[in-house]
């Protein structure tokens, strides 16, 4: 038989934090996840697409550098104002 402390359901957003905030503070934690550790948010959604709409705004930008005196051909940049 084990004994914890606390036992954390889920290991979401809110869950790993106070699981951890729990271990470091002394209690004997336990986290409970049936997917990946820090959920949806973290795997799929939120981050992953903030993430893929950056890289889709610096391709933009690269693509209209020559509109604003940049040149970048060759991975080199020249500035022609």
């Amino acid at each position: 038989m084990y004994n914890y402390d606390l036992i954390v359901i889920g290991a979401g957003p809110g869950g790993y934090v106070a699981g951890e905030h729990a271990a470091k503070n002394g209690l004997k934690t336990l986290v409970i996840e049936r997917g990946t550790y820090g959920g949806v948010c973290l795997n799929v959604g939120c981050i992953p697409t903030k993430t893929l709409l950056q890289s889709s705004k610096v391709k933009h930008y690269i693509e209209k550098a020559a509109e604003y005196g940049l040149d970048l051909v060759n991975n080199q940049l020249s500035v022609n104002w």
